[in-house]
């Protein structure tokens, strides 16, 4: 299961955000959002986890829990909408 993170302090690295889920279960990768200028932290990340329940549980207790300052949400990641939305064939002519 793909889980988001924001609210994530700029300082936050991505084995301290792994050792918060690891605490729940496997952890199967770990991604932060990079600025692409700078190479800081946007403050907000992934983690995949190979079993529902585990990501489940994990959601449910970090969501809401301060880490380094910030309240960090956590929940499901939603999956992106395909090139083939509604939206993106209507805008194309």
């Amino acid at each position: 299961m793909k889980i988001l993170i924001r609210n994530l302090a700029r300082t936050t690295t991505e084995a301290e955000v792994r050792a918060l889920f690891e605490a729940y279960g496997a952890v199967q990768s770990c991604t932060l959002v990079m600025d692409k200028k700078t190479g800081d932290s946007k403050g907000f990340g992934f983690i995949e986890m190979p079993k529902p329940g585990d990501a489940k549980v994990a959601v449910k207790n970090l969501n809401g829990k301060d880490v380094a300052g910030n309240k960090i949400r956590v929940k499901k990641a939603e999956p992106v909408k395909d090139k083939g939305n509604s939206r993106d064939a209507s805008s194309g002519e």
